[in-house]
């Protein structure tokens, strides 16, 4: 039993130091100012607050990559999830959406914190300051509310009369 235990541990070990082989790549693009969400919306001190710890590393081209994020197989879980998070909602290139999915966004941002689904929780368990709380939930869905009413509002008015 011994030797069975033994070999079992040198082949875990092995199996480890190999997994680092294979490194996904851990990127933070340029970001252009001029793309970022806060040049865009009307941020209050305390959603950017929240934003920063809750959200930014994941929703960003600014991710701080931790310590494990250069361990596999940790690192490609956390690859994996800023990545897709990216994909789903980058504020680095807020830009790039049209005034649908800015809509759509924003009513999702509030949806998902309010559900306690943002920030996920595998992150916030090893981020305990990203947990927010009802309060601050509260606050973001305030504020998006808020922000999607102002938006609609600088929307340009269609005149009826231009398209008879």
């Amino acid at each position: 039993m011994g030797k069975v235990l033994k070999w079992a541990g040198i082949g875990l070990v092995v199996a480890l130091a190999l997994c680092q082989l294979h490194r996904p790549e851990r990127t933070n693009p340029p970001v252009d100012p001029a793309k970022r969400a806060e040049a865009h919306l009307q941020f209050t001190p305390e959603v950017s607050e929240i934003v920063a710890k809750g959200c930014r590393d994941c929703h960003t081209h600014e991710t701080r990559w931790p310590w494990y994020s250069h361990v596999a197989p940790t690192s490609w879980l956390v690859v994996g999830d800023v990545n897709h998070a990216r994909e789903h909602m980058n504020l680095s290139e807020w830009s790039e959406y049209d005034a649908v999915q800015v809509d759509k966004m924003l009513e999702e941002i509030c949806e998902e914190v309010e559900e306690g689904a943002m920030p996920l929780p595998i992150y916030t368990l090893i981020h305990r300051e990203a947990d927010l709380t009802a309060q601050e939930r509260q606050t973001v869905c305030d504020w998006t509310r808020a922000e999607r009413q102002r938006l609609k509002s600088l929307e340009p008015r269609m005149n009826t009369d231009e398209h008879r």
